[in-house]
């Protein structure tokens, strides 16, 4: 349950008609650009402080993109992809 300063835009997020897999917690499988379908998809797990989470987590929902979307695209910019794709 959130409470003080997120708790009104995670309130606010919740409403939405798309939910959001990561303001539950929950695996999110949606990229930006999926890789080839034989690919098998997986986890990459980070520990960030709650309350920056939470405040991502509304912010993406606000702006109608997944947070796999945004840290895909960031790792991308920062390291590019490997010469096969």
């Amino acid at each position: 349950m959130a409470s003080g300063k997120f708790g009104d835009i995670i309130g606010k997020a919740k409403q939405t008609t798309q939910p959001d897999n990561q303001i539950s917690g929950l695996p999110e499988n949606k990229v930006s650009s999926p890789p080839e379908q034989s690919e098998p998809m997986v986890n990459l797990c980070v520990k960030v402080p709650k309350s920056l989470r939470q405040h991502w987590a509304a912010e993406a929902k606000r702006q109608d993109i997944t947070m796999t979307q945004v840290i895909t695209e960031a790792l991308n910019q920062k390291f590019g992809k490997p010469d096969n794709q």
